[in-house]
């Protein structure tokens, strides 16, 4: 196939209104030779090289511009968070917005969440033996009245609510939600529990003697906890753990605190700066990081002596240190030697790798391996499935099953087809009797499985959430010794489990319990550190099942290509497929805008409330941010009087990093932004309304991962370029279940983006750790 020339298109041109509707084949541009910059929408160091920080309570800046012939963009999403774009600006400007960096990791939440589990049971236990508090017995509104009377009473809340407008009724949504695994309560956002407004106000005092805003007294004050002003006084540096803080703010602070006393080779300067480095490499999805690259880092920030300040920062336990190699070849880690680290490797023996990590991603590596490996060695080795597998309908499900049936962990591989094949192995588990429950990444992803497998809506749905499922929300909850009481646990959209997730789902499942991770190896990693599914694919640490079944249509068909590295030609004579060629990024915005409102409802049938705009990055003149106002001021305009929103704007919601709700604003009053998410009432506090909520007409790649939609629209302007990968691509066209319409500003980027290899892996230890274990 020949390169498809500059400004030329197989489908409409730049200048038919009609975009969707023109005649002519849909094809994409072809492959050219090359390869495209390395970088990612908000994603990984696998996807990307530079990182722009979470929108979801961290509060360091986008990275910096990337800029090209047709203009510049506030950077590629490339942050691990994945889920929203950053709260504040660039490491140089970590000022008030950072007070929003205080909220929790994912992982943090739902270790939280299990710990109030453990302690609710207790708490009812004891509750059997003691009198009733006065109103416990109270529910539905007579509850809410008592407990916002004592609110009032007590000074939590004010009596006058912060939005005066009257609740509409909710939006309708086009596709029916399933029947809630169980009922409950609007979901109030998780936010850790405040420090004393004494060591508040001690810390801001410490800042601002050192010149930095009293605004990040709060997060700094979670960071360090109660004695932050003492310890920040001690090692000023220790500014640089405050989410959304650089090396320059904290050497600024440091300067004014110790003035002459302090140096660029400060021993608390050199931990902190290594520590930093690898929280910086935690939000590019690596758990670990060489200890070469950490030497050169610190380098470029004027340390004198890069191989002492390494071995102090083992020594006083900021990082750990692990060798990939030969086990007589290795040091002692633990008591920070470096001998070995240095010597001469024999003749006939490859290189020992010395790796720095983190202990929190250390301990989740290690103790997810270690779980896998229980989970393998616990399972009934002689269950009889083979009528269930008889049975199946298709003959990958039949295998998948047979596999599931001989072993505790079993990976199984494909697109959006092939998720028919868990589901089947899951309605099969429940004929014979086992409790067994699907988890995906998303409501979207729960509400889809929930259609594969029929369920009717007066039984309970066996698919959940993960997120849901781990917090006690939704599922079959937890047996006495705090396991989840399951048989077969199937997770889909296994790419986005990282290490820590993965780790406490592994340590709440019991002895014999079975596991499948099933998802697409070729879409965007997790939002967070690790890449759990690729380590166990890689390892081979469990039987594999490769789906046969492929995503069906002119869309399935050119994604397949895109896996390989192909972005072929396809006929689409429905118009499933149709590339809209732009000069500008203004233009793409108004094709983009004219797309979802007119052409797409028009000539496709599918309404503009069905139609996702997914961009590569959020800042710049065709981003999430840009996109979104336009489409806002054509679907829905308003003022904007609910904190920014208005009644019916299509939002996403992000109580933690790494996750995003998409839904719908309902209304507000005193207890914050009441949206409606794929039927579940969510209320967001007002002071989370900034950090957590933002529009969604226009998304990010790894905001849409694990989610689709009827029809999509892909805007690539030409200042993106830079962030397109093969996985990008791949994540974002396969996002449409019926059309797919491509703003193609990007020119010879795209093909070479796609035909290049896949973008750098993360540095990870559990493939290594796992091969160890199978050893």
């Amino acid at each position: 196939m020949t390169a498809l020339p500059r400004g030329e298109s197989p489908g409409p041109s730049a200048t038919d209104d009609d975009d969707v509707a023109a005649d002519g084949p849909a094809t994409a541009p072809s492959p050219a030779e090359g390869a495209a910059a390395e970088a990612a929408d908000e994603g990984t160091a696998s996807d990307a090289g530079t990182g722009e920080t979470p929108d979801a309570g961290s509060a360091s800046g986008e990275a910096t511009a990337a800029t090209s012939d047709a203009g510049t963009v506030d950077g590629p999403d490339t942050s691990a968070a994945a889920s929203q774009d950053a709260v504040a600006g660039a490491d140089g400007s970590a000022g008030g917005e950072a007070a929003a960096s205080a909220a929790p990791s994912e992982a943090e939440a739902e270790l939280a969440a299990q710990r109030e589990l453990r302690e609710r049971i207790e708490k009812r236990k004891a509750e059997k033996e003691g009198p009733i508090a006065a109103g416990a017995k109270l529910s539905g509104p007579a509850a809410d009245l008592l407990a916002a009377v004592r609110a009032v009473e007590s000074g939590e809340k004010p009596s006058a609510t912060f939005f005066d407008s009257p609740a509409p009724s909710p939006a309708r949504r086009s596709v029916p939600a399933p029947a809630a695994v169980r009922e409950r309560a609007p979901e109030p956002v998780h936010t850790p529990q405040g420090a004393s407004p004494e060591a508040v106000a001690a810390a801001a005092a410490v800042l601002t003697e050192g010149g930095v805003p009293e605004a990040l007294a709060g997060p700094a004050t979670a960071t360090l906890g109660a004695q932050a002003a003492q310890a920040l006084r001690e090692d000023p540096w220790q500014l640089l753990s405050v989410p959304g803080v650089g090396p320059e703010q904290a050497d600024g602070f440091a300067r004014a605190l110790l003035g002459a006393g302090c140096g660029p080779d400060d021993e608390r300067r050199t931990a902190a700066l290594v520590g930093w480095l690898l929280e910086r490499a935690a939000l590019q999805g690596h758990t670990a990081l060489d200890a070469d690259q950490v030497r050169t880092a610190l380098a470029g920030r004027a340390v004198a002596d890069p191989d002492a300040a390494v071995q102090h920062a083992i020594a006083e336990g900021v990082v750990l240190v692990f060798q990939d190699g030969p086990a007589d070849e290795e040091t002692d880690a633990e008591s920070g030697e470096a001998g070995d680290e240095d010597a001469e490797p024999a003749a006939d023996q490859e290189p020992v790798q010395v790796l720095l990590g983190l202990d929190r991603y250390a301990l989740a590596e290690e103790s997810l391996a270690d779980g896998l490996a229980r989970l393998v060695n616990a399972c009934e080795k002689d269950a009889d499935w083979s009528d269930a597998a008889a049975a199946a309908p298709s003959p990958s499900a039949a295998e998948l099953i047979r596999a599931a049936a001989a072993h505790g962990l079993v990976a199984h591989t494909g697109g959006e087809a092939a998720r028919a094949e868990p589901a089947a192995l899951i309605a099969a588990a429940g004929a014979l009797g086992l409790r067994a429950v699907g988890a995906t990444h998303s409501m979207d992803g729960r509400l889809r499985l929930a259609r594969v497998l029929g369920t009717p809506g007066d039984d309970p749905v066996p698919a959940v959430t993960l997120a849901g499922l781990l917090s006690g929300a939704e599922g079959p909850g937890r047996d006495e010794e705090g396991a989840l009481a399951l048989d077969l646990l199937v997770v889909l959209d296994a790419p986005q489990l990282d290490v820590e997730t993965g780790a406490m789902l592994v340590e709440s499942l019991a002895d014999g319990t079975r596991l499948v991770l099933s998802g697409d190896p070729g879409v965007l990693g997790s939002a967070g550190a690790g890449r759990v599914f690729a380590d166990v694919l890689a390892a081979h640490a469990c039987p594999q099942v490769v789906s046969r079944t492929p995503d069906p249509g002119p869309i399935g068909e050119l994604v397949s290509g895109i896996g390989i590295g192909e972005l072929n030609q396809v006929e689409a004579p429905g118009k499933e497929v149709v590339i809209v060629p732009v000069r500008d990024a203004g233009e793409a915005v108004h094709r983009t805008v004219q797309l979802v409102a007119d052409s797409v409802p028009r000539a496709i049938g599918v309404p503009s409330s069905d139609t996702q705009v997914i961009t590569v990055g959020h800042g710049g003149s065709a981003g999430t941010r840009a996109l979104n106002d336009a489409l806002k001021q054509r679907l829905n305009p308003g003022p904007g009087r609910f904190g920014g929103f208005d009644p019916g704007d299509r939002v996403a919601h992000v109580p933690a990093p790494g996750r995003t709700v998409p839904g719908t604003v309902v209304s507000a009053d005193a207890e914050g932004l009441h949206l409606d998410c794929a039927g579940s009432p969510v209320v967001v506090p007002q002071e989370r309304v900034a950090a957590s909520v933002r529009h969604a007409w226009a998304l990010s790649a790894h905001q849409a991962a694990g989610m689709r939609w009827p029809a999509v629209v892909v805007v690539l302007p030409g200042d993106a370029a830079q962030g397109l990968s093969r996985p990008w691509v791949y994540t974002a066209f396969s996002r449409g279940e019926q059309h797919l319409s491509v703003v193609h500003g990007v020119d010879q980027a795209l093909p070479r983006a796609v035909a290049q290899s896949p973008a750098q892996e993360r540095t990870t230890r559990l493939r290594a750790l796992l091969e160890a274990s199978d050893g």
